[in-house]
């Protein structure tokens, strides 16, 4: 590839990053369960820091390819900077733009690759126990093995659980959660990753950029700086954290990959569940789902969302096999929610809507939605007596100094240990019904800002479009 270079002054910072080739993963991964990244990623480490940032940097990466991988060689990655230019803007009070490093285009490349070979382990184990349509379980991971583990312990105990394809969406590549997803022997596991997470670009939006504006200068002044997204704080004054606005992307790709991209669900017209990884699971959690869905088929064909439980620990006496029809609340709804390819299909027109709302709460987006574009609010089927349960006491919102997730266990053990005998009822009953003449939806009664900078909006968008 060339490039002619036609003013002076000008930075030009090309990544070749054409990963067609990065297929080393399908044989990597049997030889090294332990999650690791494979010995070139070490070669490559090797090499990137004993390179000046200001000059270019060549890394042959010699990769195995796959048979649905074209087999031309692949191309160096490059990294070109110009020290001219970054003294320049120096000069004008502001930082060049962040020079990426080699490990992290490999850990792109890996990520890339891992989302198009798709890989499902355990598919021949479990091919006879699955049918077309079982039920998806769809767990959004961040960087807490530990809670991980009591979910994946919770799953184990599930009855059926050897139908489900259980998928993995990561925002965080950490050999310890590697380590605990490939521990999971008793169904067909997919493990995808959210291809722009903070991890992968720690120094360019969608992380944190050197040049973005501090969270809580003012306009003015992030003006008279000229940090580059002074122009777009939200509704509250404050400019972007990464770390905040990493969930919602994730959750929204999450959803178009899994029912748009994910190869082996281009004709799943069964449920999807959606968790996350502090979250524990009963051990009747697929057969209430079996009977919740026949009776939505049956009574409530315009419901839209299934719902395991709510955050209240209703005792299971009498409460086991009985449910509610209701308006959709975030705060009560948004943990093992299960919806339809109908229900996705009417989410994703709402893409812009979700994308520009000023929350960087996926749940809270969400609820706007419901009042202000889908076609009308969701209904949602919720168990009184919860099947799911929230482990997680450390998370984005808690800064505890120590996180207990062996007693939360213990705490939701006892429950279902229990009610034992209350569980995997014959039938279910709906003790509760919306009103004949339709109650309107939920309104957020706030938004909590946070996504008010249009990169975020735009890159939202784009998930849609992407391959």
């Amino acid at each position: 590839m060339r490039f002619r270079i036609y003013k002076k002054k000008v930075v030009i910072v090309t990544l070749v990053v054409v990963i067609c080739g990065l297929a080393f993963w399908s044989s990597a991964r049997q030889k090294n369960e332990s999650g690791s990244f494979p010995k070139e990623l070490e070669a490559v480490k090797k090499s990137s820091s004993s390179s000046s940032s200001s000059s270019i940097v060549n890394i042959p990466v010699q990769v195995q390819a796959t048979p649905a991988v074209s087999k031309a060689t692949v191309p160096l990655l490059i990294v070109q900077a110009n020290d001219t230019h970054q003294e320049n803007t120096k000069e004008k009070g502001k930082l060049g733009h962040p020079v990426v490093d080699n490990t992290t285009l490999v850990f792109r490349g890996i990520v890339f690759q891992l989302n198009f070979d798709q890989t499902i382990r355990n598919e021949e184990k479990f091919k006879k126990t699955r049918q077309k349509d079982d039920l998806v379980v769809v767990v959004q991971v961040h960087n807490r093995p530990d809670y991980l583990k009591l979910l994946v312990d919770s799953l184990r105990k599930a009855r059926g659980v050897e139908s489900i394809l259980l998928i993995f969406s990561h925002d965080y590549w950490s050999p310890e959660i590697n380590k605990v997803v490939a521990s999971v022997d008793f169904c067909q596991v997919l493990q995808i990753f959210f291809p722009f997470s903070i991890q992968l670009y720690p120094q360019e939006f969608p992380g944190h950029d050197p040049r973005d504006c501090p969270r809580d200068i003012p306009k003015k002044d992030a003006l008279k700086l000229g940090c580059i997204n002074a122009e777009y704080p939200d509704s509250f004054g404050h400019y972007r954290e990464a770390k905040f606005s990493q969930t919602k992307h994730h959750w929204w790709w999450k959803l178009h990959f899994v029912w748009d991209r994910v190869k082996v669900l281009k004709d799943h017209h069964g449920l999807v569940l959606l968790i996350e990884e502090d979250h524990y699971l009963s051990p009747d959690f697929i057969h209430l789902l079996k009977l919740m869905r026949a009776l939505k088929g049956e009574q409530y064909a315009d419901c839209d969302i299934l719902s395991l439980g709510s955050y209240s620990h209703i005792g299971y006496a009498s409460k086991a096999n009985k449910v509610e029809v209701k308006a959709w609340k975030s705060t009560e709804h948004n943990m093992g929610m299960a919806l339809s390819r109908e229900t996705y299909q009417k989410l994703i027109q709402c893409t812009d809507t979700f994308c520009t709302y000023d929350d960087y709460n996926w749940d809270w987006s969400l609820q706007h939605l419901t009042v202000s574009c889908l076609p009308s609010y969701w209904k949602v089927m919720v168990s009184e007596a919860p099947r799911i349960f929230h482990a997680g006491d450390c998370g984005m919102h808690h800064k505890k100094a120590s996180c207990m997730p062996v007693s939360q266990k213990t705490k939701i053990e006892n429950i279902l240990q229990s009610s034992g005998n209350q569980l995997f009822p014959k039938n279910l009953l709906i003790t509760k019904r919306l009103p004949a003449n339709g109650a309107g939806g939920v309104a957020p009664h706030v938004k909590n800002g946070g996504w008010g900078d249009i990169r975020d909006h735009e890159l939202c968008r784009s998930y849609v479009r992407l391959q």
